[in-house]
């Protein structure tokens, strides 16, 4: 007996890979890592903090950042990209009993080097907190940001990524269908067809599309905007959204995200900014906000979703630089995956 927690249930921790020089971030690196120093700070205020960082030097360093902080263990660790939902360890309970999935990570359908946060898990494996914890090696490609679990019995994701000929090529819906209801011990997968969010180079993943706020209720991605190169595409999924069914055979409730103002690369490219990338943690959500006015508005509906946890609005100008957001760059663990440690 599989199951895949909700995000919003009771957490041992969360997960950040610290950037650094040699990383893609390092042109923006003074401004990042004022980001990821207060989302580090905040997270520990609820709960445990693992931070994955480069060597002996580079964990000094954002010692120094963090300083008279506690509640956090260092692992040092070689990476290709700071992204770890994508990359690290996904967790579920096998009759009841915690265990971290292990699956294969090829750099978003081969468009980045990848060969080092393919190999983190195993680097995690002999570090408190995670050692002589029990995980299984996957051979199937999946990416963290790709699927939402309600924590029963559904699945929700997009057709554009799981389908994507770039992961699992030889492998169709109903094939893909069978190993995520195997691994992740789902009944149903809510399919959405939509594609990505300007800049977003994940092929759609859901954690910028649609996420579950609880068993019943959806919060989404929306614009109001018919000038705008994502209302067609958006409003096409809202009414995907809308004929999705509970399994008691109940209409989601749906909460409509705005979209922020676009914000625009040095390039002239468009990014991904967006507020359905929010992380959940124990009494707390922490918000995506970019200096935009709609910043308050996605915060106060999301606040609704959430009765009981402090919603906290968190930098986030500086992250979509790389294209993803707050949950991309997190991974959270359930209670029980760290129980005891």
């Amino acid at each position: 007996m599989i199951r895949f927690p909700a995000e919003w249930e009771p957490q041992s921790a969360v997960l950040i890979a610290w950037p650094h020089s040699a990383g893609d971030f390092n042109e923006h690196l003074g401004v990042i890592e004022e980001t990821y120093t207060y989302i580090a700070k905040t997270i520990t205020q609820y709960q445990k903090l693992i931070v994955v960082c480069h060597d002996d030097s580079h964990q000094q360093h954002i010692m120094s950042l963090l300083i008279d902080d506690h509640n956090i263990d260092y692992i040092q660790a070689t990476i290709n990209d700071s992204w770890v939902r994508d990359t690290v360890f996904l967790s579920v309970e096998n009759n009841g009993v915690p265990q971290l999935q292990n699956f294969r990570f090829n750099g978003w359908g081969n468009k980045y080097p990848h060969q080092e946060d393919n190999a983190l898990n195993h680097k995690l494996l002999p570090h408190e907190p995670f050692k002589g914890i029990s995980h299984q090696d996957i051979d199937f490609i999946l990416e963290g940001g790709s699927i939402e679990s309600d924590g029963i019995d559904t699945l929700l994701t997009t057709r554009q990524c799981l389908l994507n000929p770039n992961r699992n090529k030889d492998l169709t819906q109903a094939d893909i269908e069978e190993q995520l209801l195997h691994f992740l011990g789902a009944s149903r997968v809510l399919w959405i067809d939509q594609d990505s969010l300007a800049g977003d180079d994940t092929d759609a993943h859901i954690d910028t599309l649609a996420r579950f706020c609880s068993p019943t209720t959806i919060a989404y991605t929306s614009c109001d905007d018919n000038q705008d190169r994502h209302y067609h595409g958006l409003k096409r999924m809202e009414a995907q959204l809308q004929a999705f069914r509970t399994q008691s055979k109940e209409p989601y409730q749906l909460v409509a995200l705005p979209m922020p103002q676009p914000i625009f690369d040095e390039e002239g490219q468009r990014l991904p900014a967006n507020y359905a990338n929010f992380l959940i943690i124990n009494k707390a959500v922490l918000v995506p906000a970019y200096n935009d006015p709609m910043d308050a508005v996605a915060a106060e509906r999301l606040e609704d979703c959430f009765p009981g946890r402090r919603i906290i609005p968190t930098p986030c100008r500086p992250l979509v630089q790389q294209y993803g957001s707050l949950h991309c760059m997190t991974m959270h663990f359930p209670e029980k995956v760290f129980a005891g440690h």
